[in-house]
């Protein structure tokens, strides 16, 4: 065992299937769009963007949300023009 200061941050690698979700809402012109993910759990596909909104700091930008068992991605504050 080493004794460590802290944890390293995690790191996400390019080949995510999450980021390009993230990027085809911001380059697209809705403020909110419903996202579909084929077998995949709407709460669990929430907490991988979630990560990846806050890995690229987004987080004043955008939100994630289920909401009766669908997901949601909102853009927020300053993302609204």
């Amino acid at each position: 065992m080493k004794p460590v200061a802290e944890k390293p941050k995690r790191k996400f690698t390019k080949g995510s299937k999450y980021g390009p979700i993230i990027d085809d809402f911001f380059s697209g012109g809705h403020d909110l769009v419903r996202v579909e993910v084929e077998g995949r759990d709407a709460n669990k596909v929430r907490g991988q963007l979630v990560r990846v909104i806050e890995s690229r700091n987004l987080g004043d930008l955008l939100k994630a949300s289920v909401v009766n068992g669908e997901l949601y991605l909102e853009k927020t504050g300053s993302a609204i023009l």
